[in-house]
């Protein structure tokens, strides 16, 4: 059963399964002006019936909440979600399991946002007014599984981040068009909880999920772990922000076989990304495509496997300093191991291309002045709904 709490407003009530707003009058014949209702609620089991989150409200997760299978959750423009203080298996997230859908479309002026419980935010705000931008691990994250192909030991095994108890945590299948729902202009704030050594929940996590699921106009903020994490499927992301990510900031396994398309990663703890290669009998390769990369104090540019398939193409580094680097290119094999083209660079002064294109990498970059680059993602799709536009920190890095 969904239970749904109410904080506070003692004049209203709530339905099951979805919340339902109800005045009270003193008198029948002389009605009362219904109270505006002040718009927190618990939700603390999972979801097994298909429920709206209200435009105006904020949802208190406070513990790991599961769509279950076979039922949708409706989040409307403008909501703001705060997941509780937790970790371990107490750490907040929001699982969407197989089966299930999330149908979570915001807007330009009403994005929706999923942060901390110590975030003082409040829906029709877009910057936090008491957290920095690079305030990571105090909540889980939100977590997409399908049914679509994996490349892993079986086909569908468990999701990093979950106890294997929690069977919500499968993911994969044989169904490449399988259909999670739909994620639009969200903004993902904070998370990261450490549920184990060195086992932390992404930002945004994707496992097999199918290409009939929609994800544009993300937003991932000061996670501990990664930003986005896709585990095999082959479902396509489009305008995506990965802004002071703790550990890498696009992050890629199992096959994934989708594209990431018009992006900007600003800052990240390890690798701006790291590629990784089929880890069974499954394989497929992925696509990321008009990326502008800002790398400030990531410890790599790109790190690859032997047997990485990805294709690299339109897309500018720049805010380099010394040893980062593209640590190699895959090894070439039957059809091929990666394709890589159009890349352009800003290279510090009195550097080389070839101190961090390495491995033969460098010979599809292209050193060009700072900002004055001819690839690269369209930022003009960030403005005005991100975290990163309103603080003004895209504009300090001249996009």
């Amino acid at each position: 059963m969904n239970t749904i709490n109410k904080i506070r407003n003692a004049t209203f009530i709530l339905a099951i399964g979805a919340v339902t707003l109800t005045s009270c009058t003193d008198d029948e014949e002389t009605p009362t002006p219904t109270p505006t209702p002040t718009s927190q609620f618990e939700v603390s089991e999972n979801i097994t019936t298909n429920t709206t989150w209200e435009t105006g409200n904020t949802y208190i997760l406070t513990n790991r909440i599961a769509v279950t299978s076979g039922n949708t959750l409706i989040i409307q423009p403008g909501v703001v979600i705060k997941g509780e203080a937790g970790t371990g298996a107490n750490a907040t997230a929001l699982l969407i399991a197989r089966g299930a859908k999330i149908d979570a479309q915001g807007t330009e002026t009403q994005p929706i946002i999923f942060t901390t419980i110590a975030d003082e935010i409040e829906p029709g705000e877009i910057a936090s007014p008491n957290l920095d931008p690079d305030l990571n691990g105090l909540w889980g994250g939100v977590i997409i599984l399908g049914n679509a192909p994996i490349s892993a030991d079986a086909d569908a095994v468990q999701i990093e981040g979950i106890p294997p108890s929690d069977q919500n945590g499968l993911y994969g299948g044989n169904n490449p068009a399988d259909n999670s729902g739909i994620l639009r202009y969200v903004s993902i704030r904070h998370g990261g909880s450490n549920i184990g050594e060195g086992n932390e929940i992404n930002g945004l996590t994707l496992g097999g999920v199918g290409n009939g699921t929609i994800i544009e106009y993300i937003e991932i903020v000061a996670n501990q772990d990664d930003g986005i994490e896709w585990f095999g499927g082959n479902v396509n992301v489009t305008n995506a922000l990965v802004w002071n990510a703790g550990d890498d900031a696009i992050d890629t396994d199992q096959s994934w076989g989708g594209t990431l398309d018009n992006f900007i990663v600003i800052n990240a703890g390890d690798e701006c990304f790291e590629l990784d290669g089929p880890e069974g009998t499954f394989e497929d390769e992925h696509t990321i495509i008009n990326g502008t990369v800002y790398a400030g104090g990531a410890d790599g540019l790109v790190d690859l496997d032997d047997n990485s398939r990805v294709t690299m193409n339109n897309i500018y580094f720049f805010g380099l300093s010394e040893n980062q680097d593209f640590d190699q290119l895959p090894v070439e094999a039957e059809g091929g191991y990666g394709v890589f083209a159009d890349i352009e660079a800003t290279i510090p002064v009195d550097q080389n291309i070839t101190d961090f294109f390495v491995g033969g990498s460098h010979v599809f970059v292209t050193n060009v002045p700072e900002l004055q680059n001819t690839v690269g993602a369209n930022a003009t799709e960030f403005t005005g709904w991100t975290w990163a536009s309103a603080s003004g920190s895209l504009s300090d890095l001249g996009l």
